[in-house]
């Protein structure tokens, strides 16, 4: 009798990963074995959820908020995205234009998959969120990657971006505040890419979910710049804002046209997004927001102790990042490349970082470090790693 054979479509090769999840389960094998290991790898807020956003699900639980919902998201939460998007942007945006997801990265998935095929091409950024390049190279396009500069304050030089777009763009994606990098576009920058863009009937995927985590600057959207709502798909959710990465809830803002793609993959993969959670997400945009205020001024301390510390060690250097909760530190002077380095670390520091070509190529010659860890961590970390490239003398 023949064996079974287990067999995968094509498409799945094409599929990549985020090692973040992968480093975290080596440094938990080590922990297992007894070693301190300080996390710096995963990117979720320390903090716990707001009281009053819990109290709102628990409240919605015993109200009997446990049924289906409406594909898109529940009308109450659609219309609150709605106002907080055309505040926060200064934009009209209507409710349906909203489309509710359980966390931002399915929007990511649906609307690639919505618009990109074969013989497409989707620009997007590197070192950049893993996942973009991924699904870029799932839904069948080519993904064109476009380099985050250090010299830059890690954004992009506009000039690359003229030669790589064409006709056969269909996406651009932006980041902004940036993960890994923690950089920021200014008005200027996406001005000169709406130019840019304008002639090529391409859309703009503004992924903004670090939008509210901001030290220095003010965060602006493409999806403002006159011309450019049309085609925008604009990303943010709950998951960094509110300490909220369990409860899965994120959304995209774009033309209706595509609610309509994406309500339709939505209807055909998870039906719609947890009902109580959803009555929670409209407590966190409408009830206080001091908590956010306090996580983001502690980000800030957290954000300076990193950068200095780091800068103080030999063989590194650290720009100063203005918005998320990452350092992208530059560790060439140390003699070792990205992945090695952050082994090094891991085994030999006791710190968890993720090597910057887990964010693609580019990313060779850095690290990330997410501070989303107490201060007294950090400055064990910082003291850890001191030590250990001091050994590589």
């Amino acid at each position: 009798m023949a064996g079974f054979t287990i067999l995968s479509a094509q498409s799945m090769n094409r599929l990549g990963t985020e090692t973040a999840f992968e480093v975290l389960a080596r440094a938990r094998a080590l922990e297992a074995q007894g070693k301190k290991i300080i996390h710096l790898q995963i990117g979720e807020p320390d903090f716990a959820t707001p009281a009053h956003i819990v109290e709102s699900a628990v409240s919605a639980l015993r109200e009997g908020w446990t049924h289906y919902n409406p594909v898109p998201g529940l009308p109450e939460l659609r219309s609150a995205i709605a106002e907080y998007i055309s505040k926060t942007r200064g934009i009209p945006v209507e409710a349906d234009e909203v489309v509710v997801t359980p966390g931002g990265k399915p929007i990511i998935f649906y609307v690639m998959l919505a618009v990109l095929e074969q013989g497409d091409e989707a620009i997007y950024p590197n070192p950049g969120y893993p996942i973009y390049e991924s699904m870029i190279n799932y839904a069948g396009a080519k993904a064109v990657p476009l380099p985050i500069r250090e010299d830059k304050c890690f954004r992009f030089d506009i000039n690359e971006l003229k030669d790589k777009i064409s006709h056969k763009t269909k996406m651009l994606v932006l980041n902004s505040p940036q993960n890994p990098t923690g950089g920021m576009l200014t008005k200027k920058d996406l001005e000169d890419i709406a130019e840019v863009i304008r002639p090529y009937n391409c859309y703009v995927l503004s992924d903004e979910i670090y939008s509210r985590i901001i030290y220095d600057g003010e965060h602006h959207s493409i999806a403002s710049i006159p011309g450019m709502k049309e085609r925008t798909i604009l990303l943010d959710g709950f998951s960094k804002t509110y300490a909220m990465t369990g409860w899965r809830a994120g959304y995209g803002v774009m033309n209706k046209k595509l609610v309509a793609w994406v309500t339709r993959l939505i209807t055909n993969c998870n039906s719609c997004t947890t009902t109580f959670v959803q009555k929670a997400c409209v407590e966190a945009l409408k009830g206080p927001q001091h908590d956010v205020d306090k996580m983001v001024a502690e980000f800030h301390k957290r954000r300076d102790l990193i950068v200095d510390g780091l800068n103080a060690i030999p063989g590194i250097s650290c720009c100063k990042p203005m918005g998320a909760f990452y350092v992208f530190p530059n560790i060439t002077g140390t003699g070792m490349d990205s992945r090695k380095f952050a082994d090094y670390l891991l085994n030999e520091a006791g710190v968890a970082a993720l090597s910057g070509t887990a964010f693609g190529s580019f990313g060779e010659g850095y690290l990330r470090f997410s501070y989303a860890n107490s201060i007294e961590n950090i400055r064990i970390a910082l003291e850890n790693i001191r030590k250990a490239v001091e050994k590589l003398s």
